[in-house]
């Protein structure tokens, strides 16, 4: 009987196995994950897990009985130490090894962490990547503390929002000439700049960290300016990682994550990869795509592939935010635009940028308005790049754009 085996239980390693046995597989599963809990959903904890309008068993992907019932051996807190794609085995934490006929990694990335030397060890600095980060950081907020994120990414802004949101007050500090400056137009990095100080949030651009300042806990930091602020604790959100602990001894092929090709091959015959840490052919680009929706599809073709259907894996990029009471939807993939058009909404919380490069439509940001992002999304998903004039003309109907 074949044994496929998966290592990561998020949202990639879950996918994977469920698409498995829905496709009939009726091998051996083995799913090892390094957390105690089951795979749970991962957007929620930055947002309303931490504001504490979710409960915990409600992140959950699937009762955890639903492993057990449908075959698949999940090993939760268990971490695989060593691949040798030679034996075709993995060993475990516990000093366990296992045999396997196929492999999948769906390792995710990991949040990178400020060195030592600059205060990254002090008690009070915090990152936002798991369950247990979450739970960590969710005592911190409480109203009239004082908060320092560092980076003004996505991340950084949701910790931002979700704390002015408990009435702390917050300093965010991005040592790039805006926030969001690797994923979004400065369009964007506008309206979420707007929003954040309408909130009280402090943002301060083109000002990086020099250092955390406290002898065994978090109490201030001296930034690049040569300012120096208080603060009783602070979330590092400088992006993430992929891992490739395990890939990259075992000499698989790593290229910013684990090398795939377009059937989410690794450079082993045996091995697969999808989610965070895999990259992946996009045009003439090779790219990682951190989203849930990639890590969704991305697993379900592997699993395809793991039992020989020959599928290739054409992304859809699609993500989202979601910042105070703005739903920000992302359609499609920003780079290399050279032209970004805006389209008022309704209302003046409700907008969105519409991105091209040349005359193609390559990507929608839309603030508060989904039909903005379906009808984006179809467009680019179709190939159709209606004229910038028309796309940013809210006397022109969304749906004619479709025509």
């Amino acid at each position: 009987m074949s044994h496929f085996v998966v290592i990561g239980a998020g949202q990639a390693g879950a996918a994977l196995v469920g698409k498995l046995r829905a496709e009939g597989f009726d091998g051996r599963i083995t799913l090892v994950g390094a957390e105690t809990a089951p795979p749970y959903q991962r957007p929620p904890l930055s947002k309303a897990y931490l504001l504490g309008e979710m409960q915990k068993e409600r992140l959950f992907l699937r009762p955890e009985s639903w492993y057990g019932d449908h075959g698949v051996d999940l090993r939760l807190g268990a971490t695989a130490t060593a691949l040798d794609t030679t034996s075709r085995s993995v060993t475990l934490s516990d000093g366990e090894t296992l045999a396997y006929d196929r492999l999948a990694l769906c390792t995710g990335a990991h949040p990178r962490r400020l060195p030592a030397a600059i205060g990254g060890d002090l008690a009070g600095v915090f990152t936002m990547r798991d369950l247990a980060d979450a739970d960590r950081l969710a005592p911190e907020l409480v109203e009239g503390r004082r908060l320092l994120v560092v980076g003004g990414g996505y991340i950084g802004l949701e910790a931002a929002a979700v704390a002015a949101k408990r009435g702390l007050e917050v300093t965010v500090i991005e040592q790039a000439e805006r926030i969001l400056q690797r994923v979004a137009a400065p369009e964007t990095a506008g309206y979420f700049r707007d929003l954040h100080r309408r909130h009280g949030v402090e943002i301060r651009e083109s000002c990086g960290l020099e250092t955390l300042l406290g002898e065994t806990r978090v109490t201030g930091a001296r930034l690049t300016d040569g300012t120096e602020i208080a603060c009783d604790f602070a979330v590092i959100g400088v992006g993430v990682a992929p891992g490739t602990a395990l890939a990259e001894p075992a000499g698989l092929a790593v290229e910013n994550g684990i090398r795939c090709d377009i059937h989410c091959r690794t450079s082993d015959e045996h091995v697969w990869a999808a989610g965070d840490c895999a990259s992946l052919l996009w045009g003439d680009m090779r790219i990682r795509l951190e989203s849930v929706g990639n890590a969704i599809d991305m697993a379900e073709t592997a699993a395809l592939n793991m039992m020989g259907r020959g599928v290739e894996y054409r992304p859809r990029p699609w993500f989202w935010s979601d910042q105070f009471d703005v739903k920000l939807q992302i359609a499609g993939l920003n780079a290399g635009w050279d032209a970004v058009h805006v389209r008022p909404g309704e209302s003046p919380a409700q907008c969105s940028h519409w991105y091209y490069r040349g005359d193609r439509l390559i990507a929608v940001d839309a603030m508060n308005d989904s039909r903005a992002y379906m009808v984006g999304k179809r467009l680019i998903e179709a190939g159709k790049s209606p004229d910038p004039a028309r796309a940013t003309d809210p006397g022109v109907e969304l749906k004619a754009l479709l025509k």
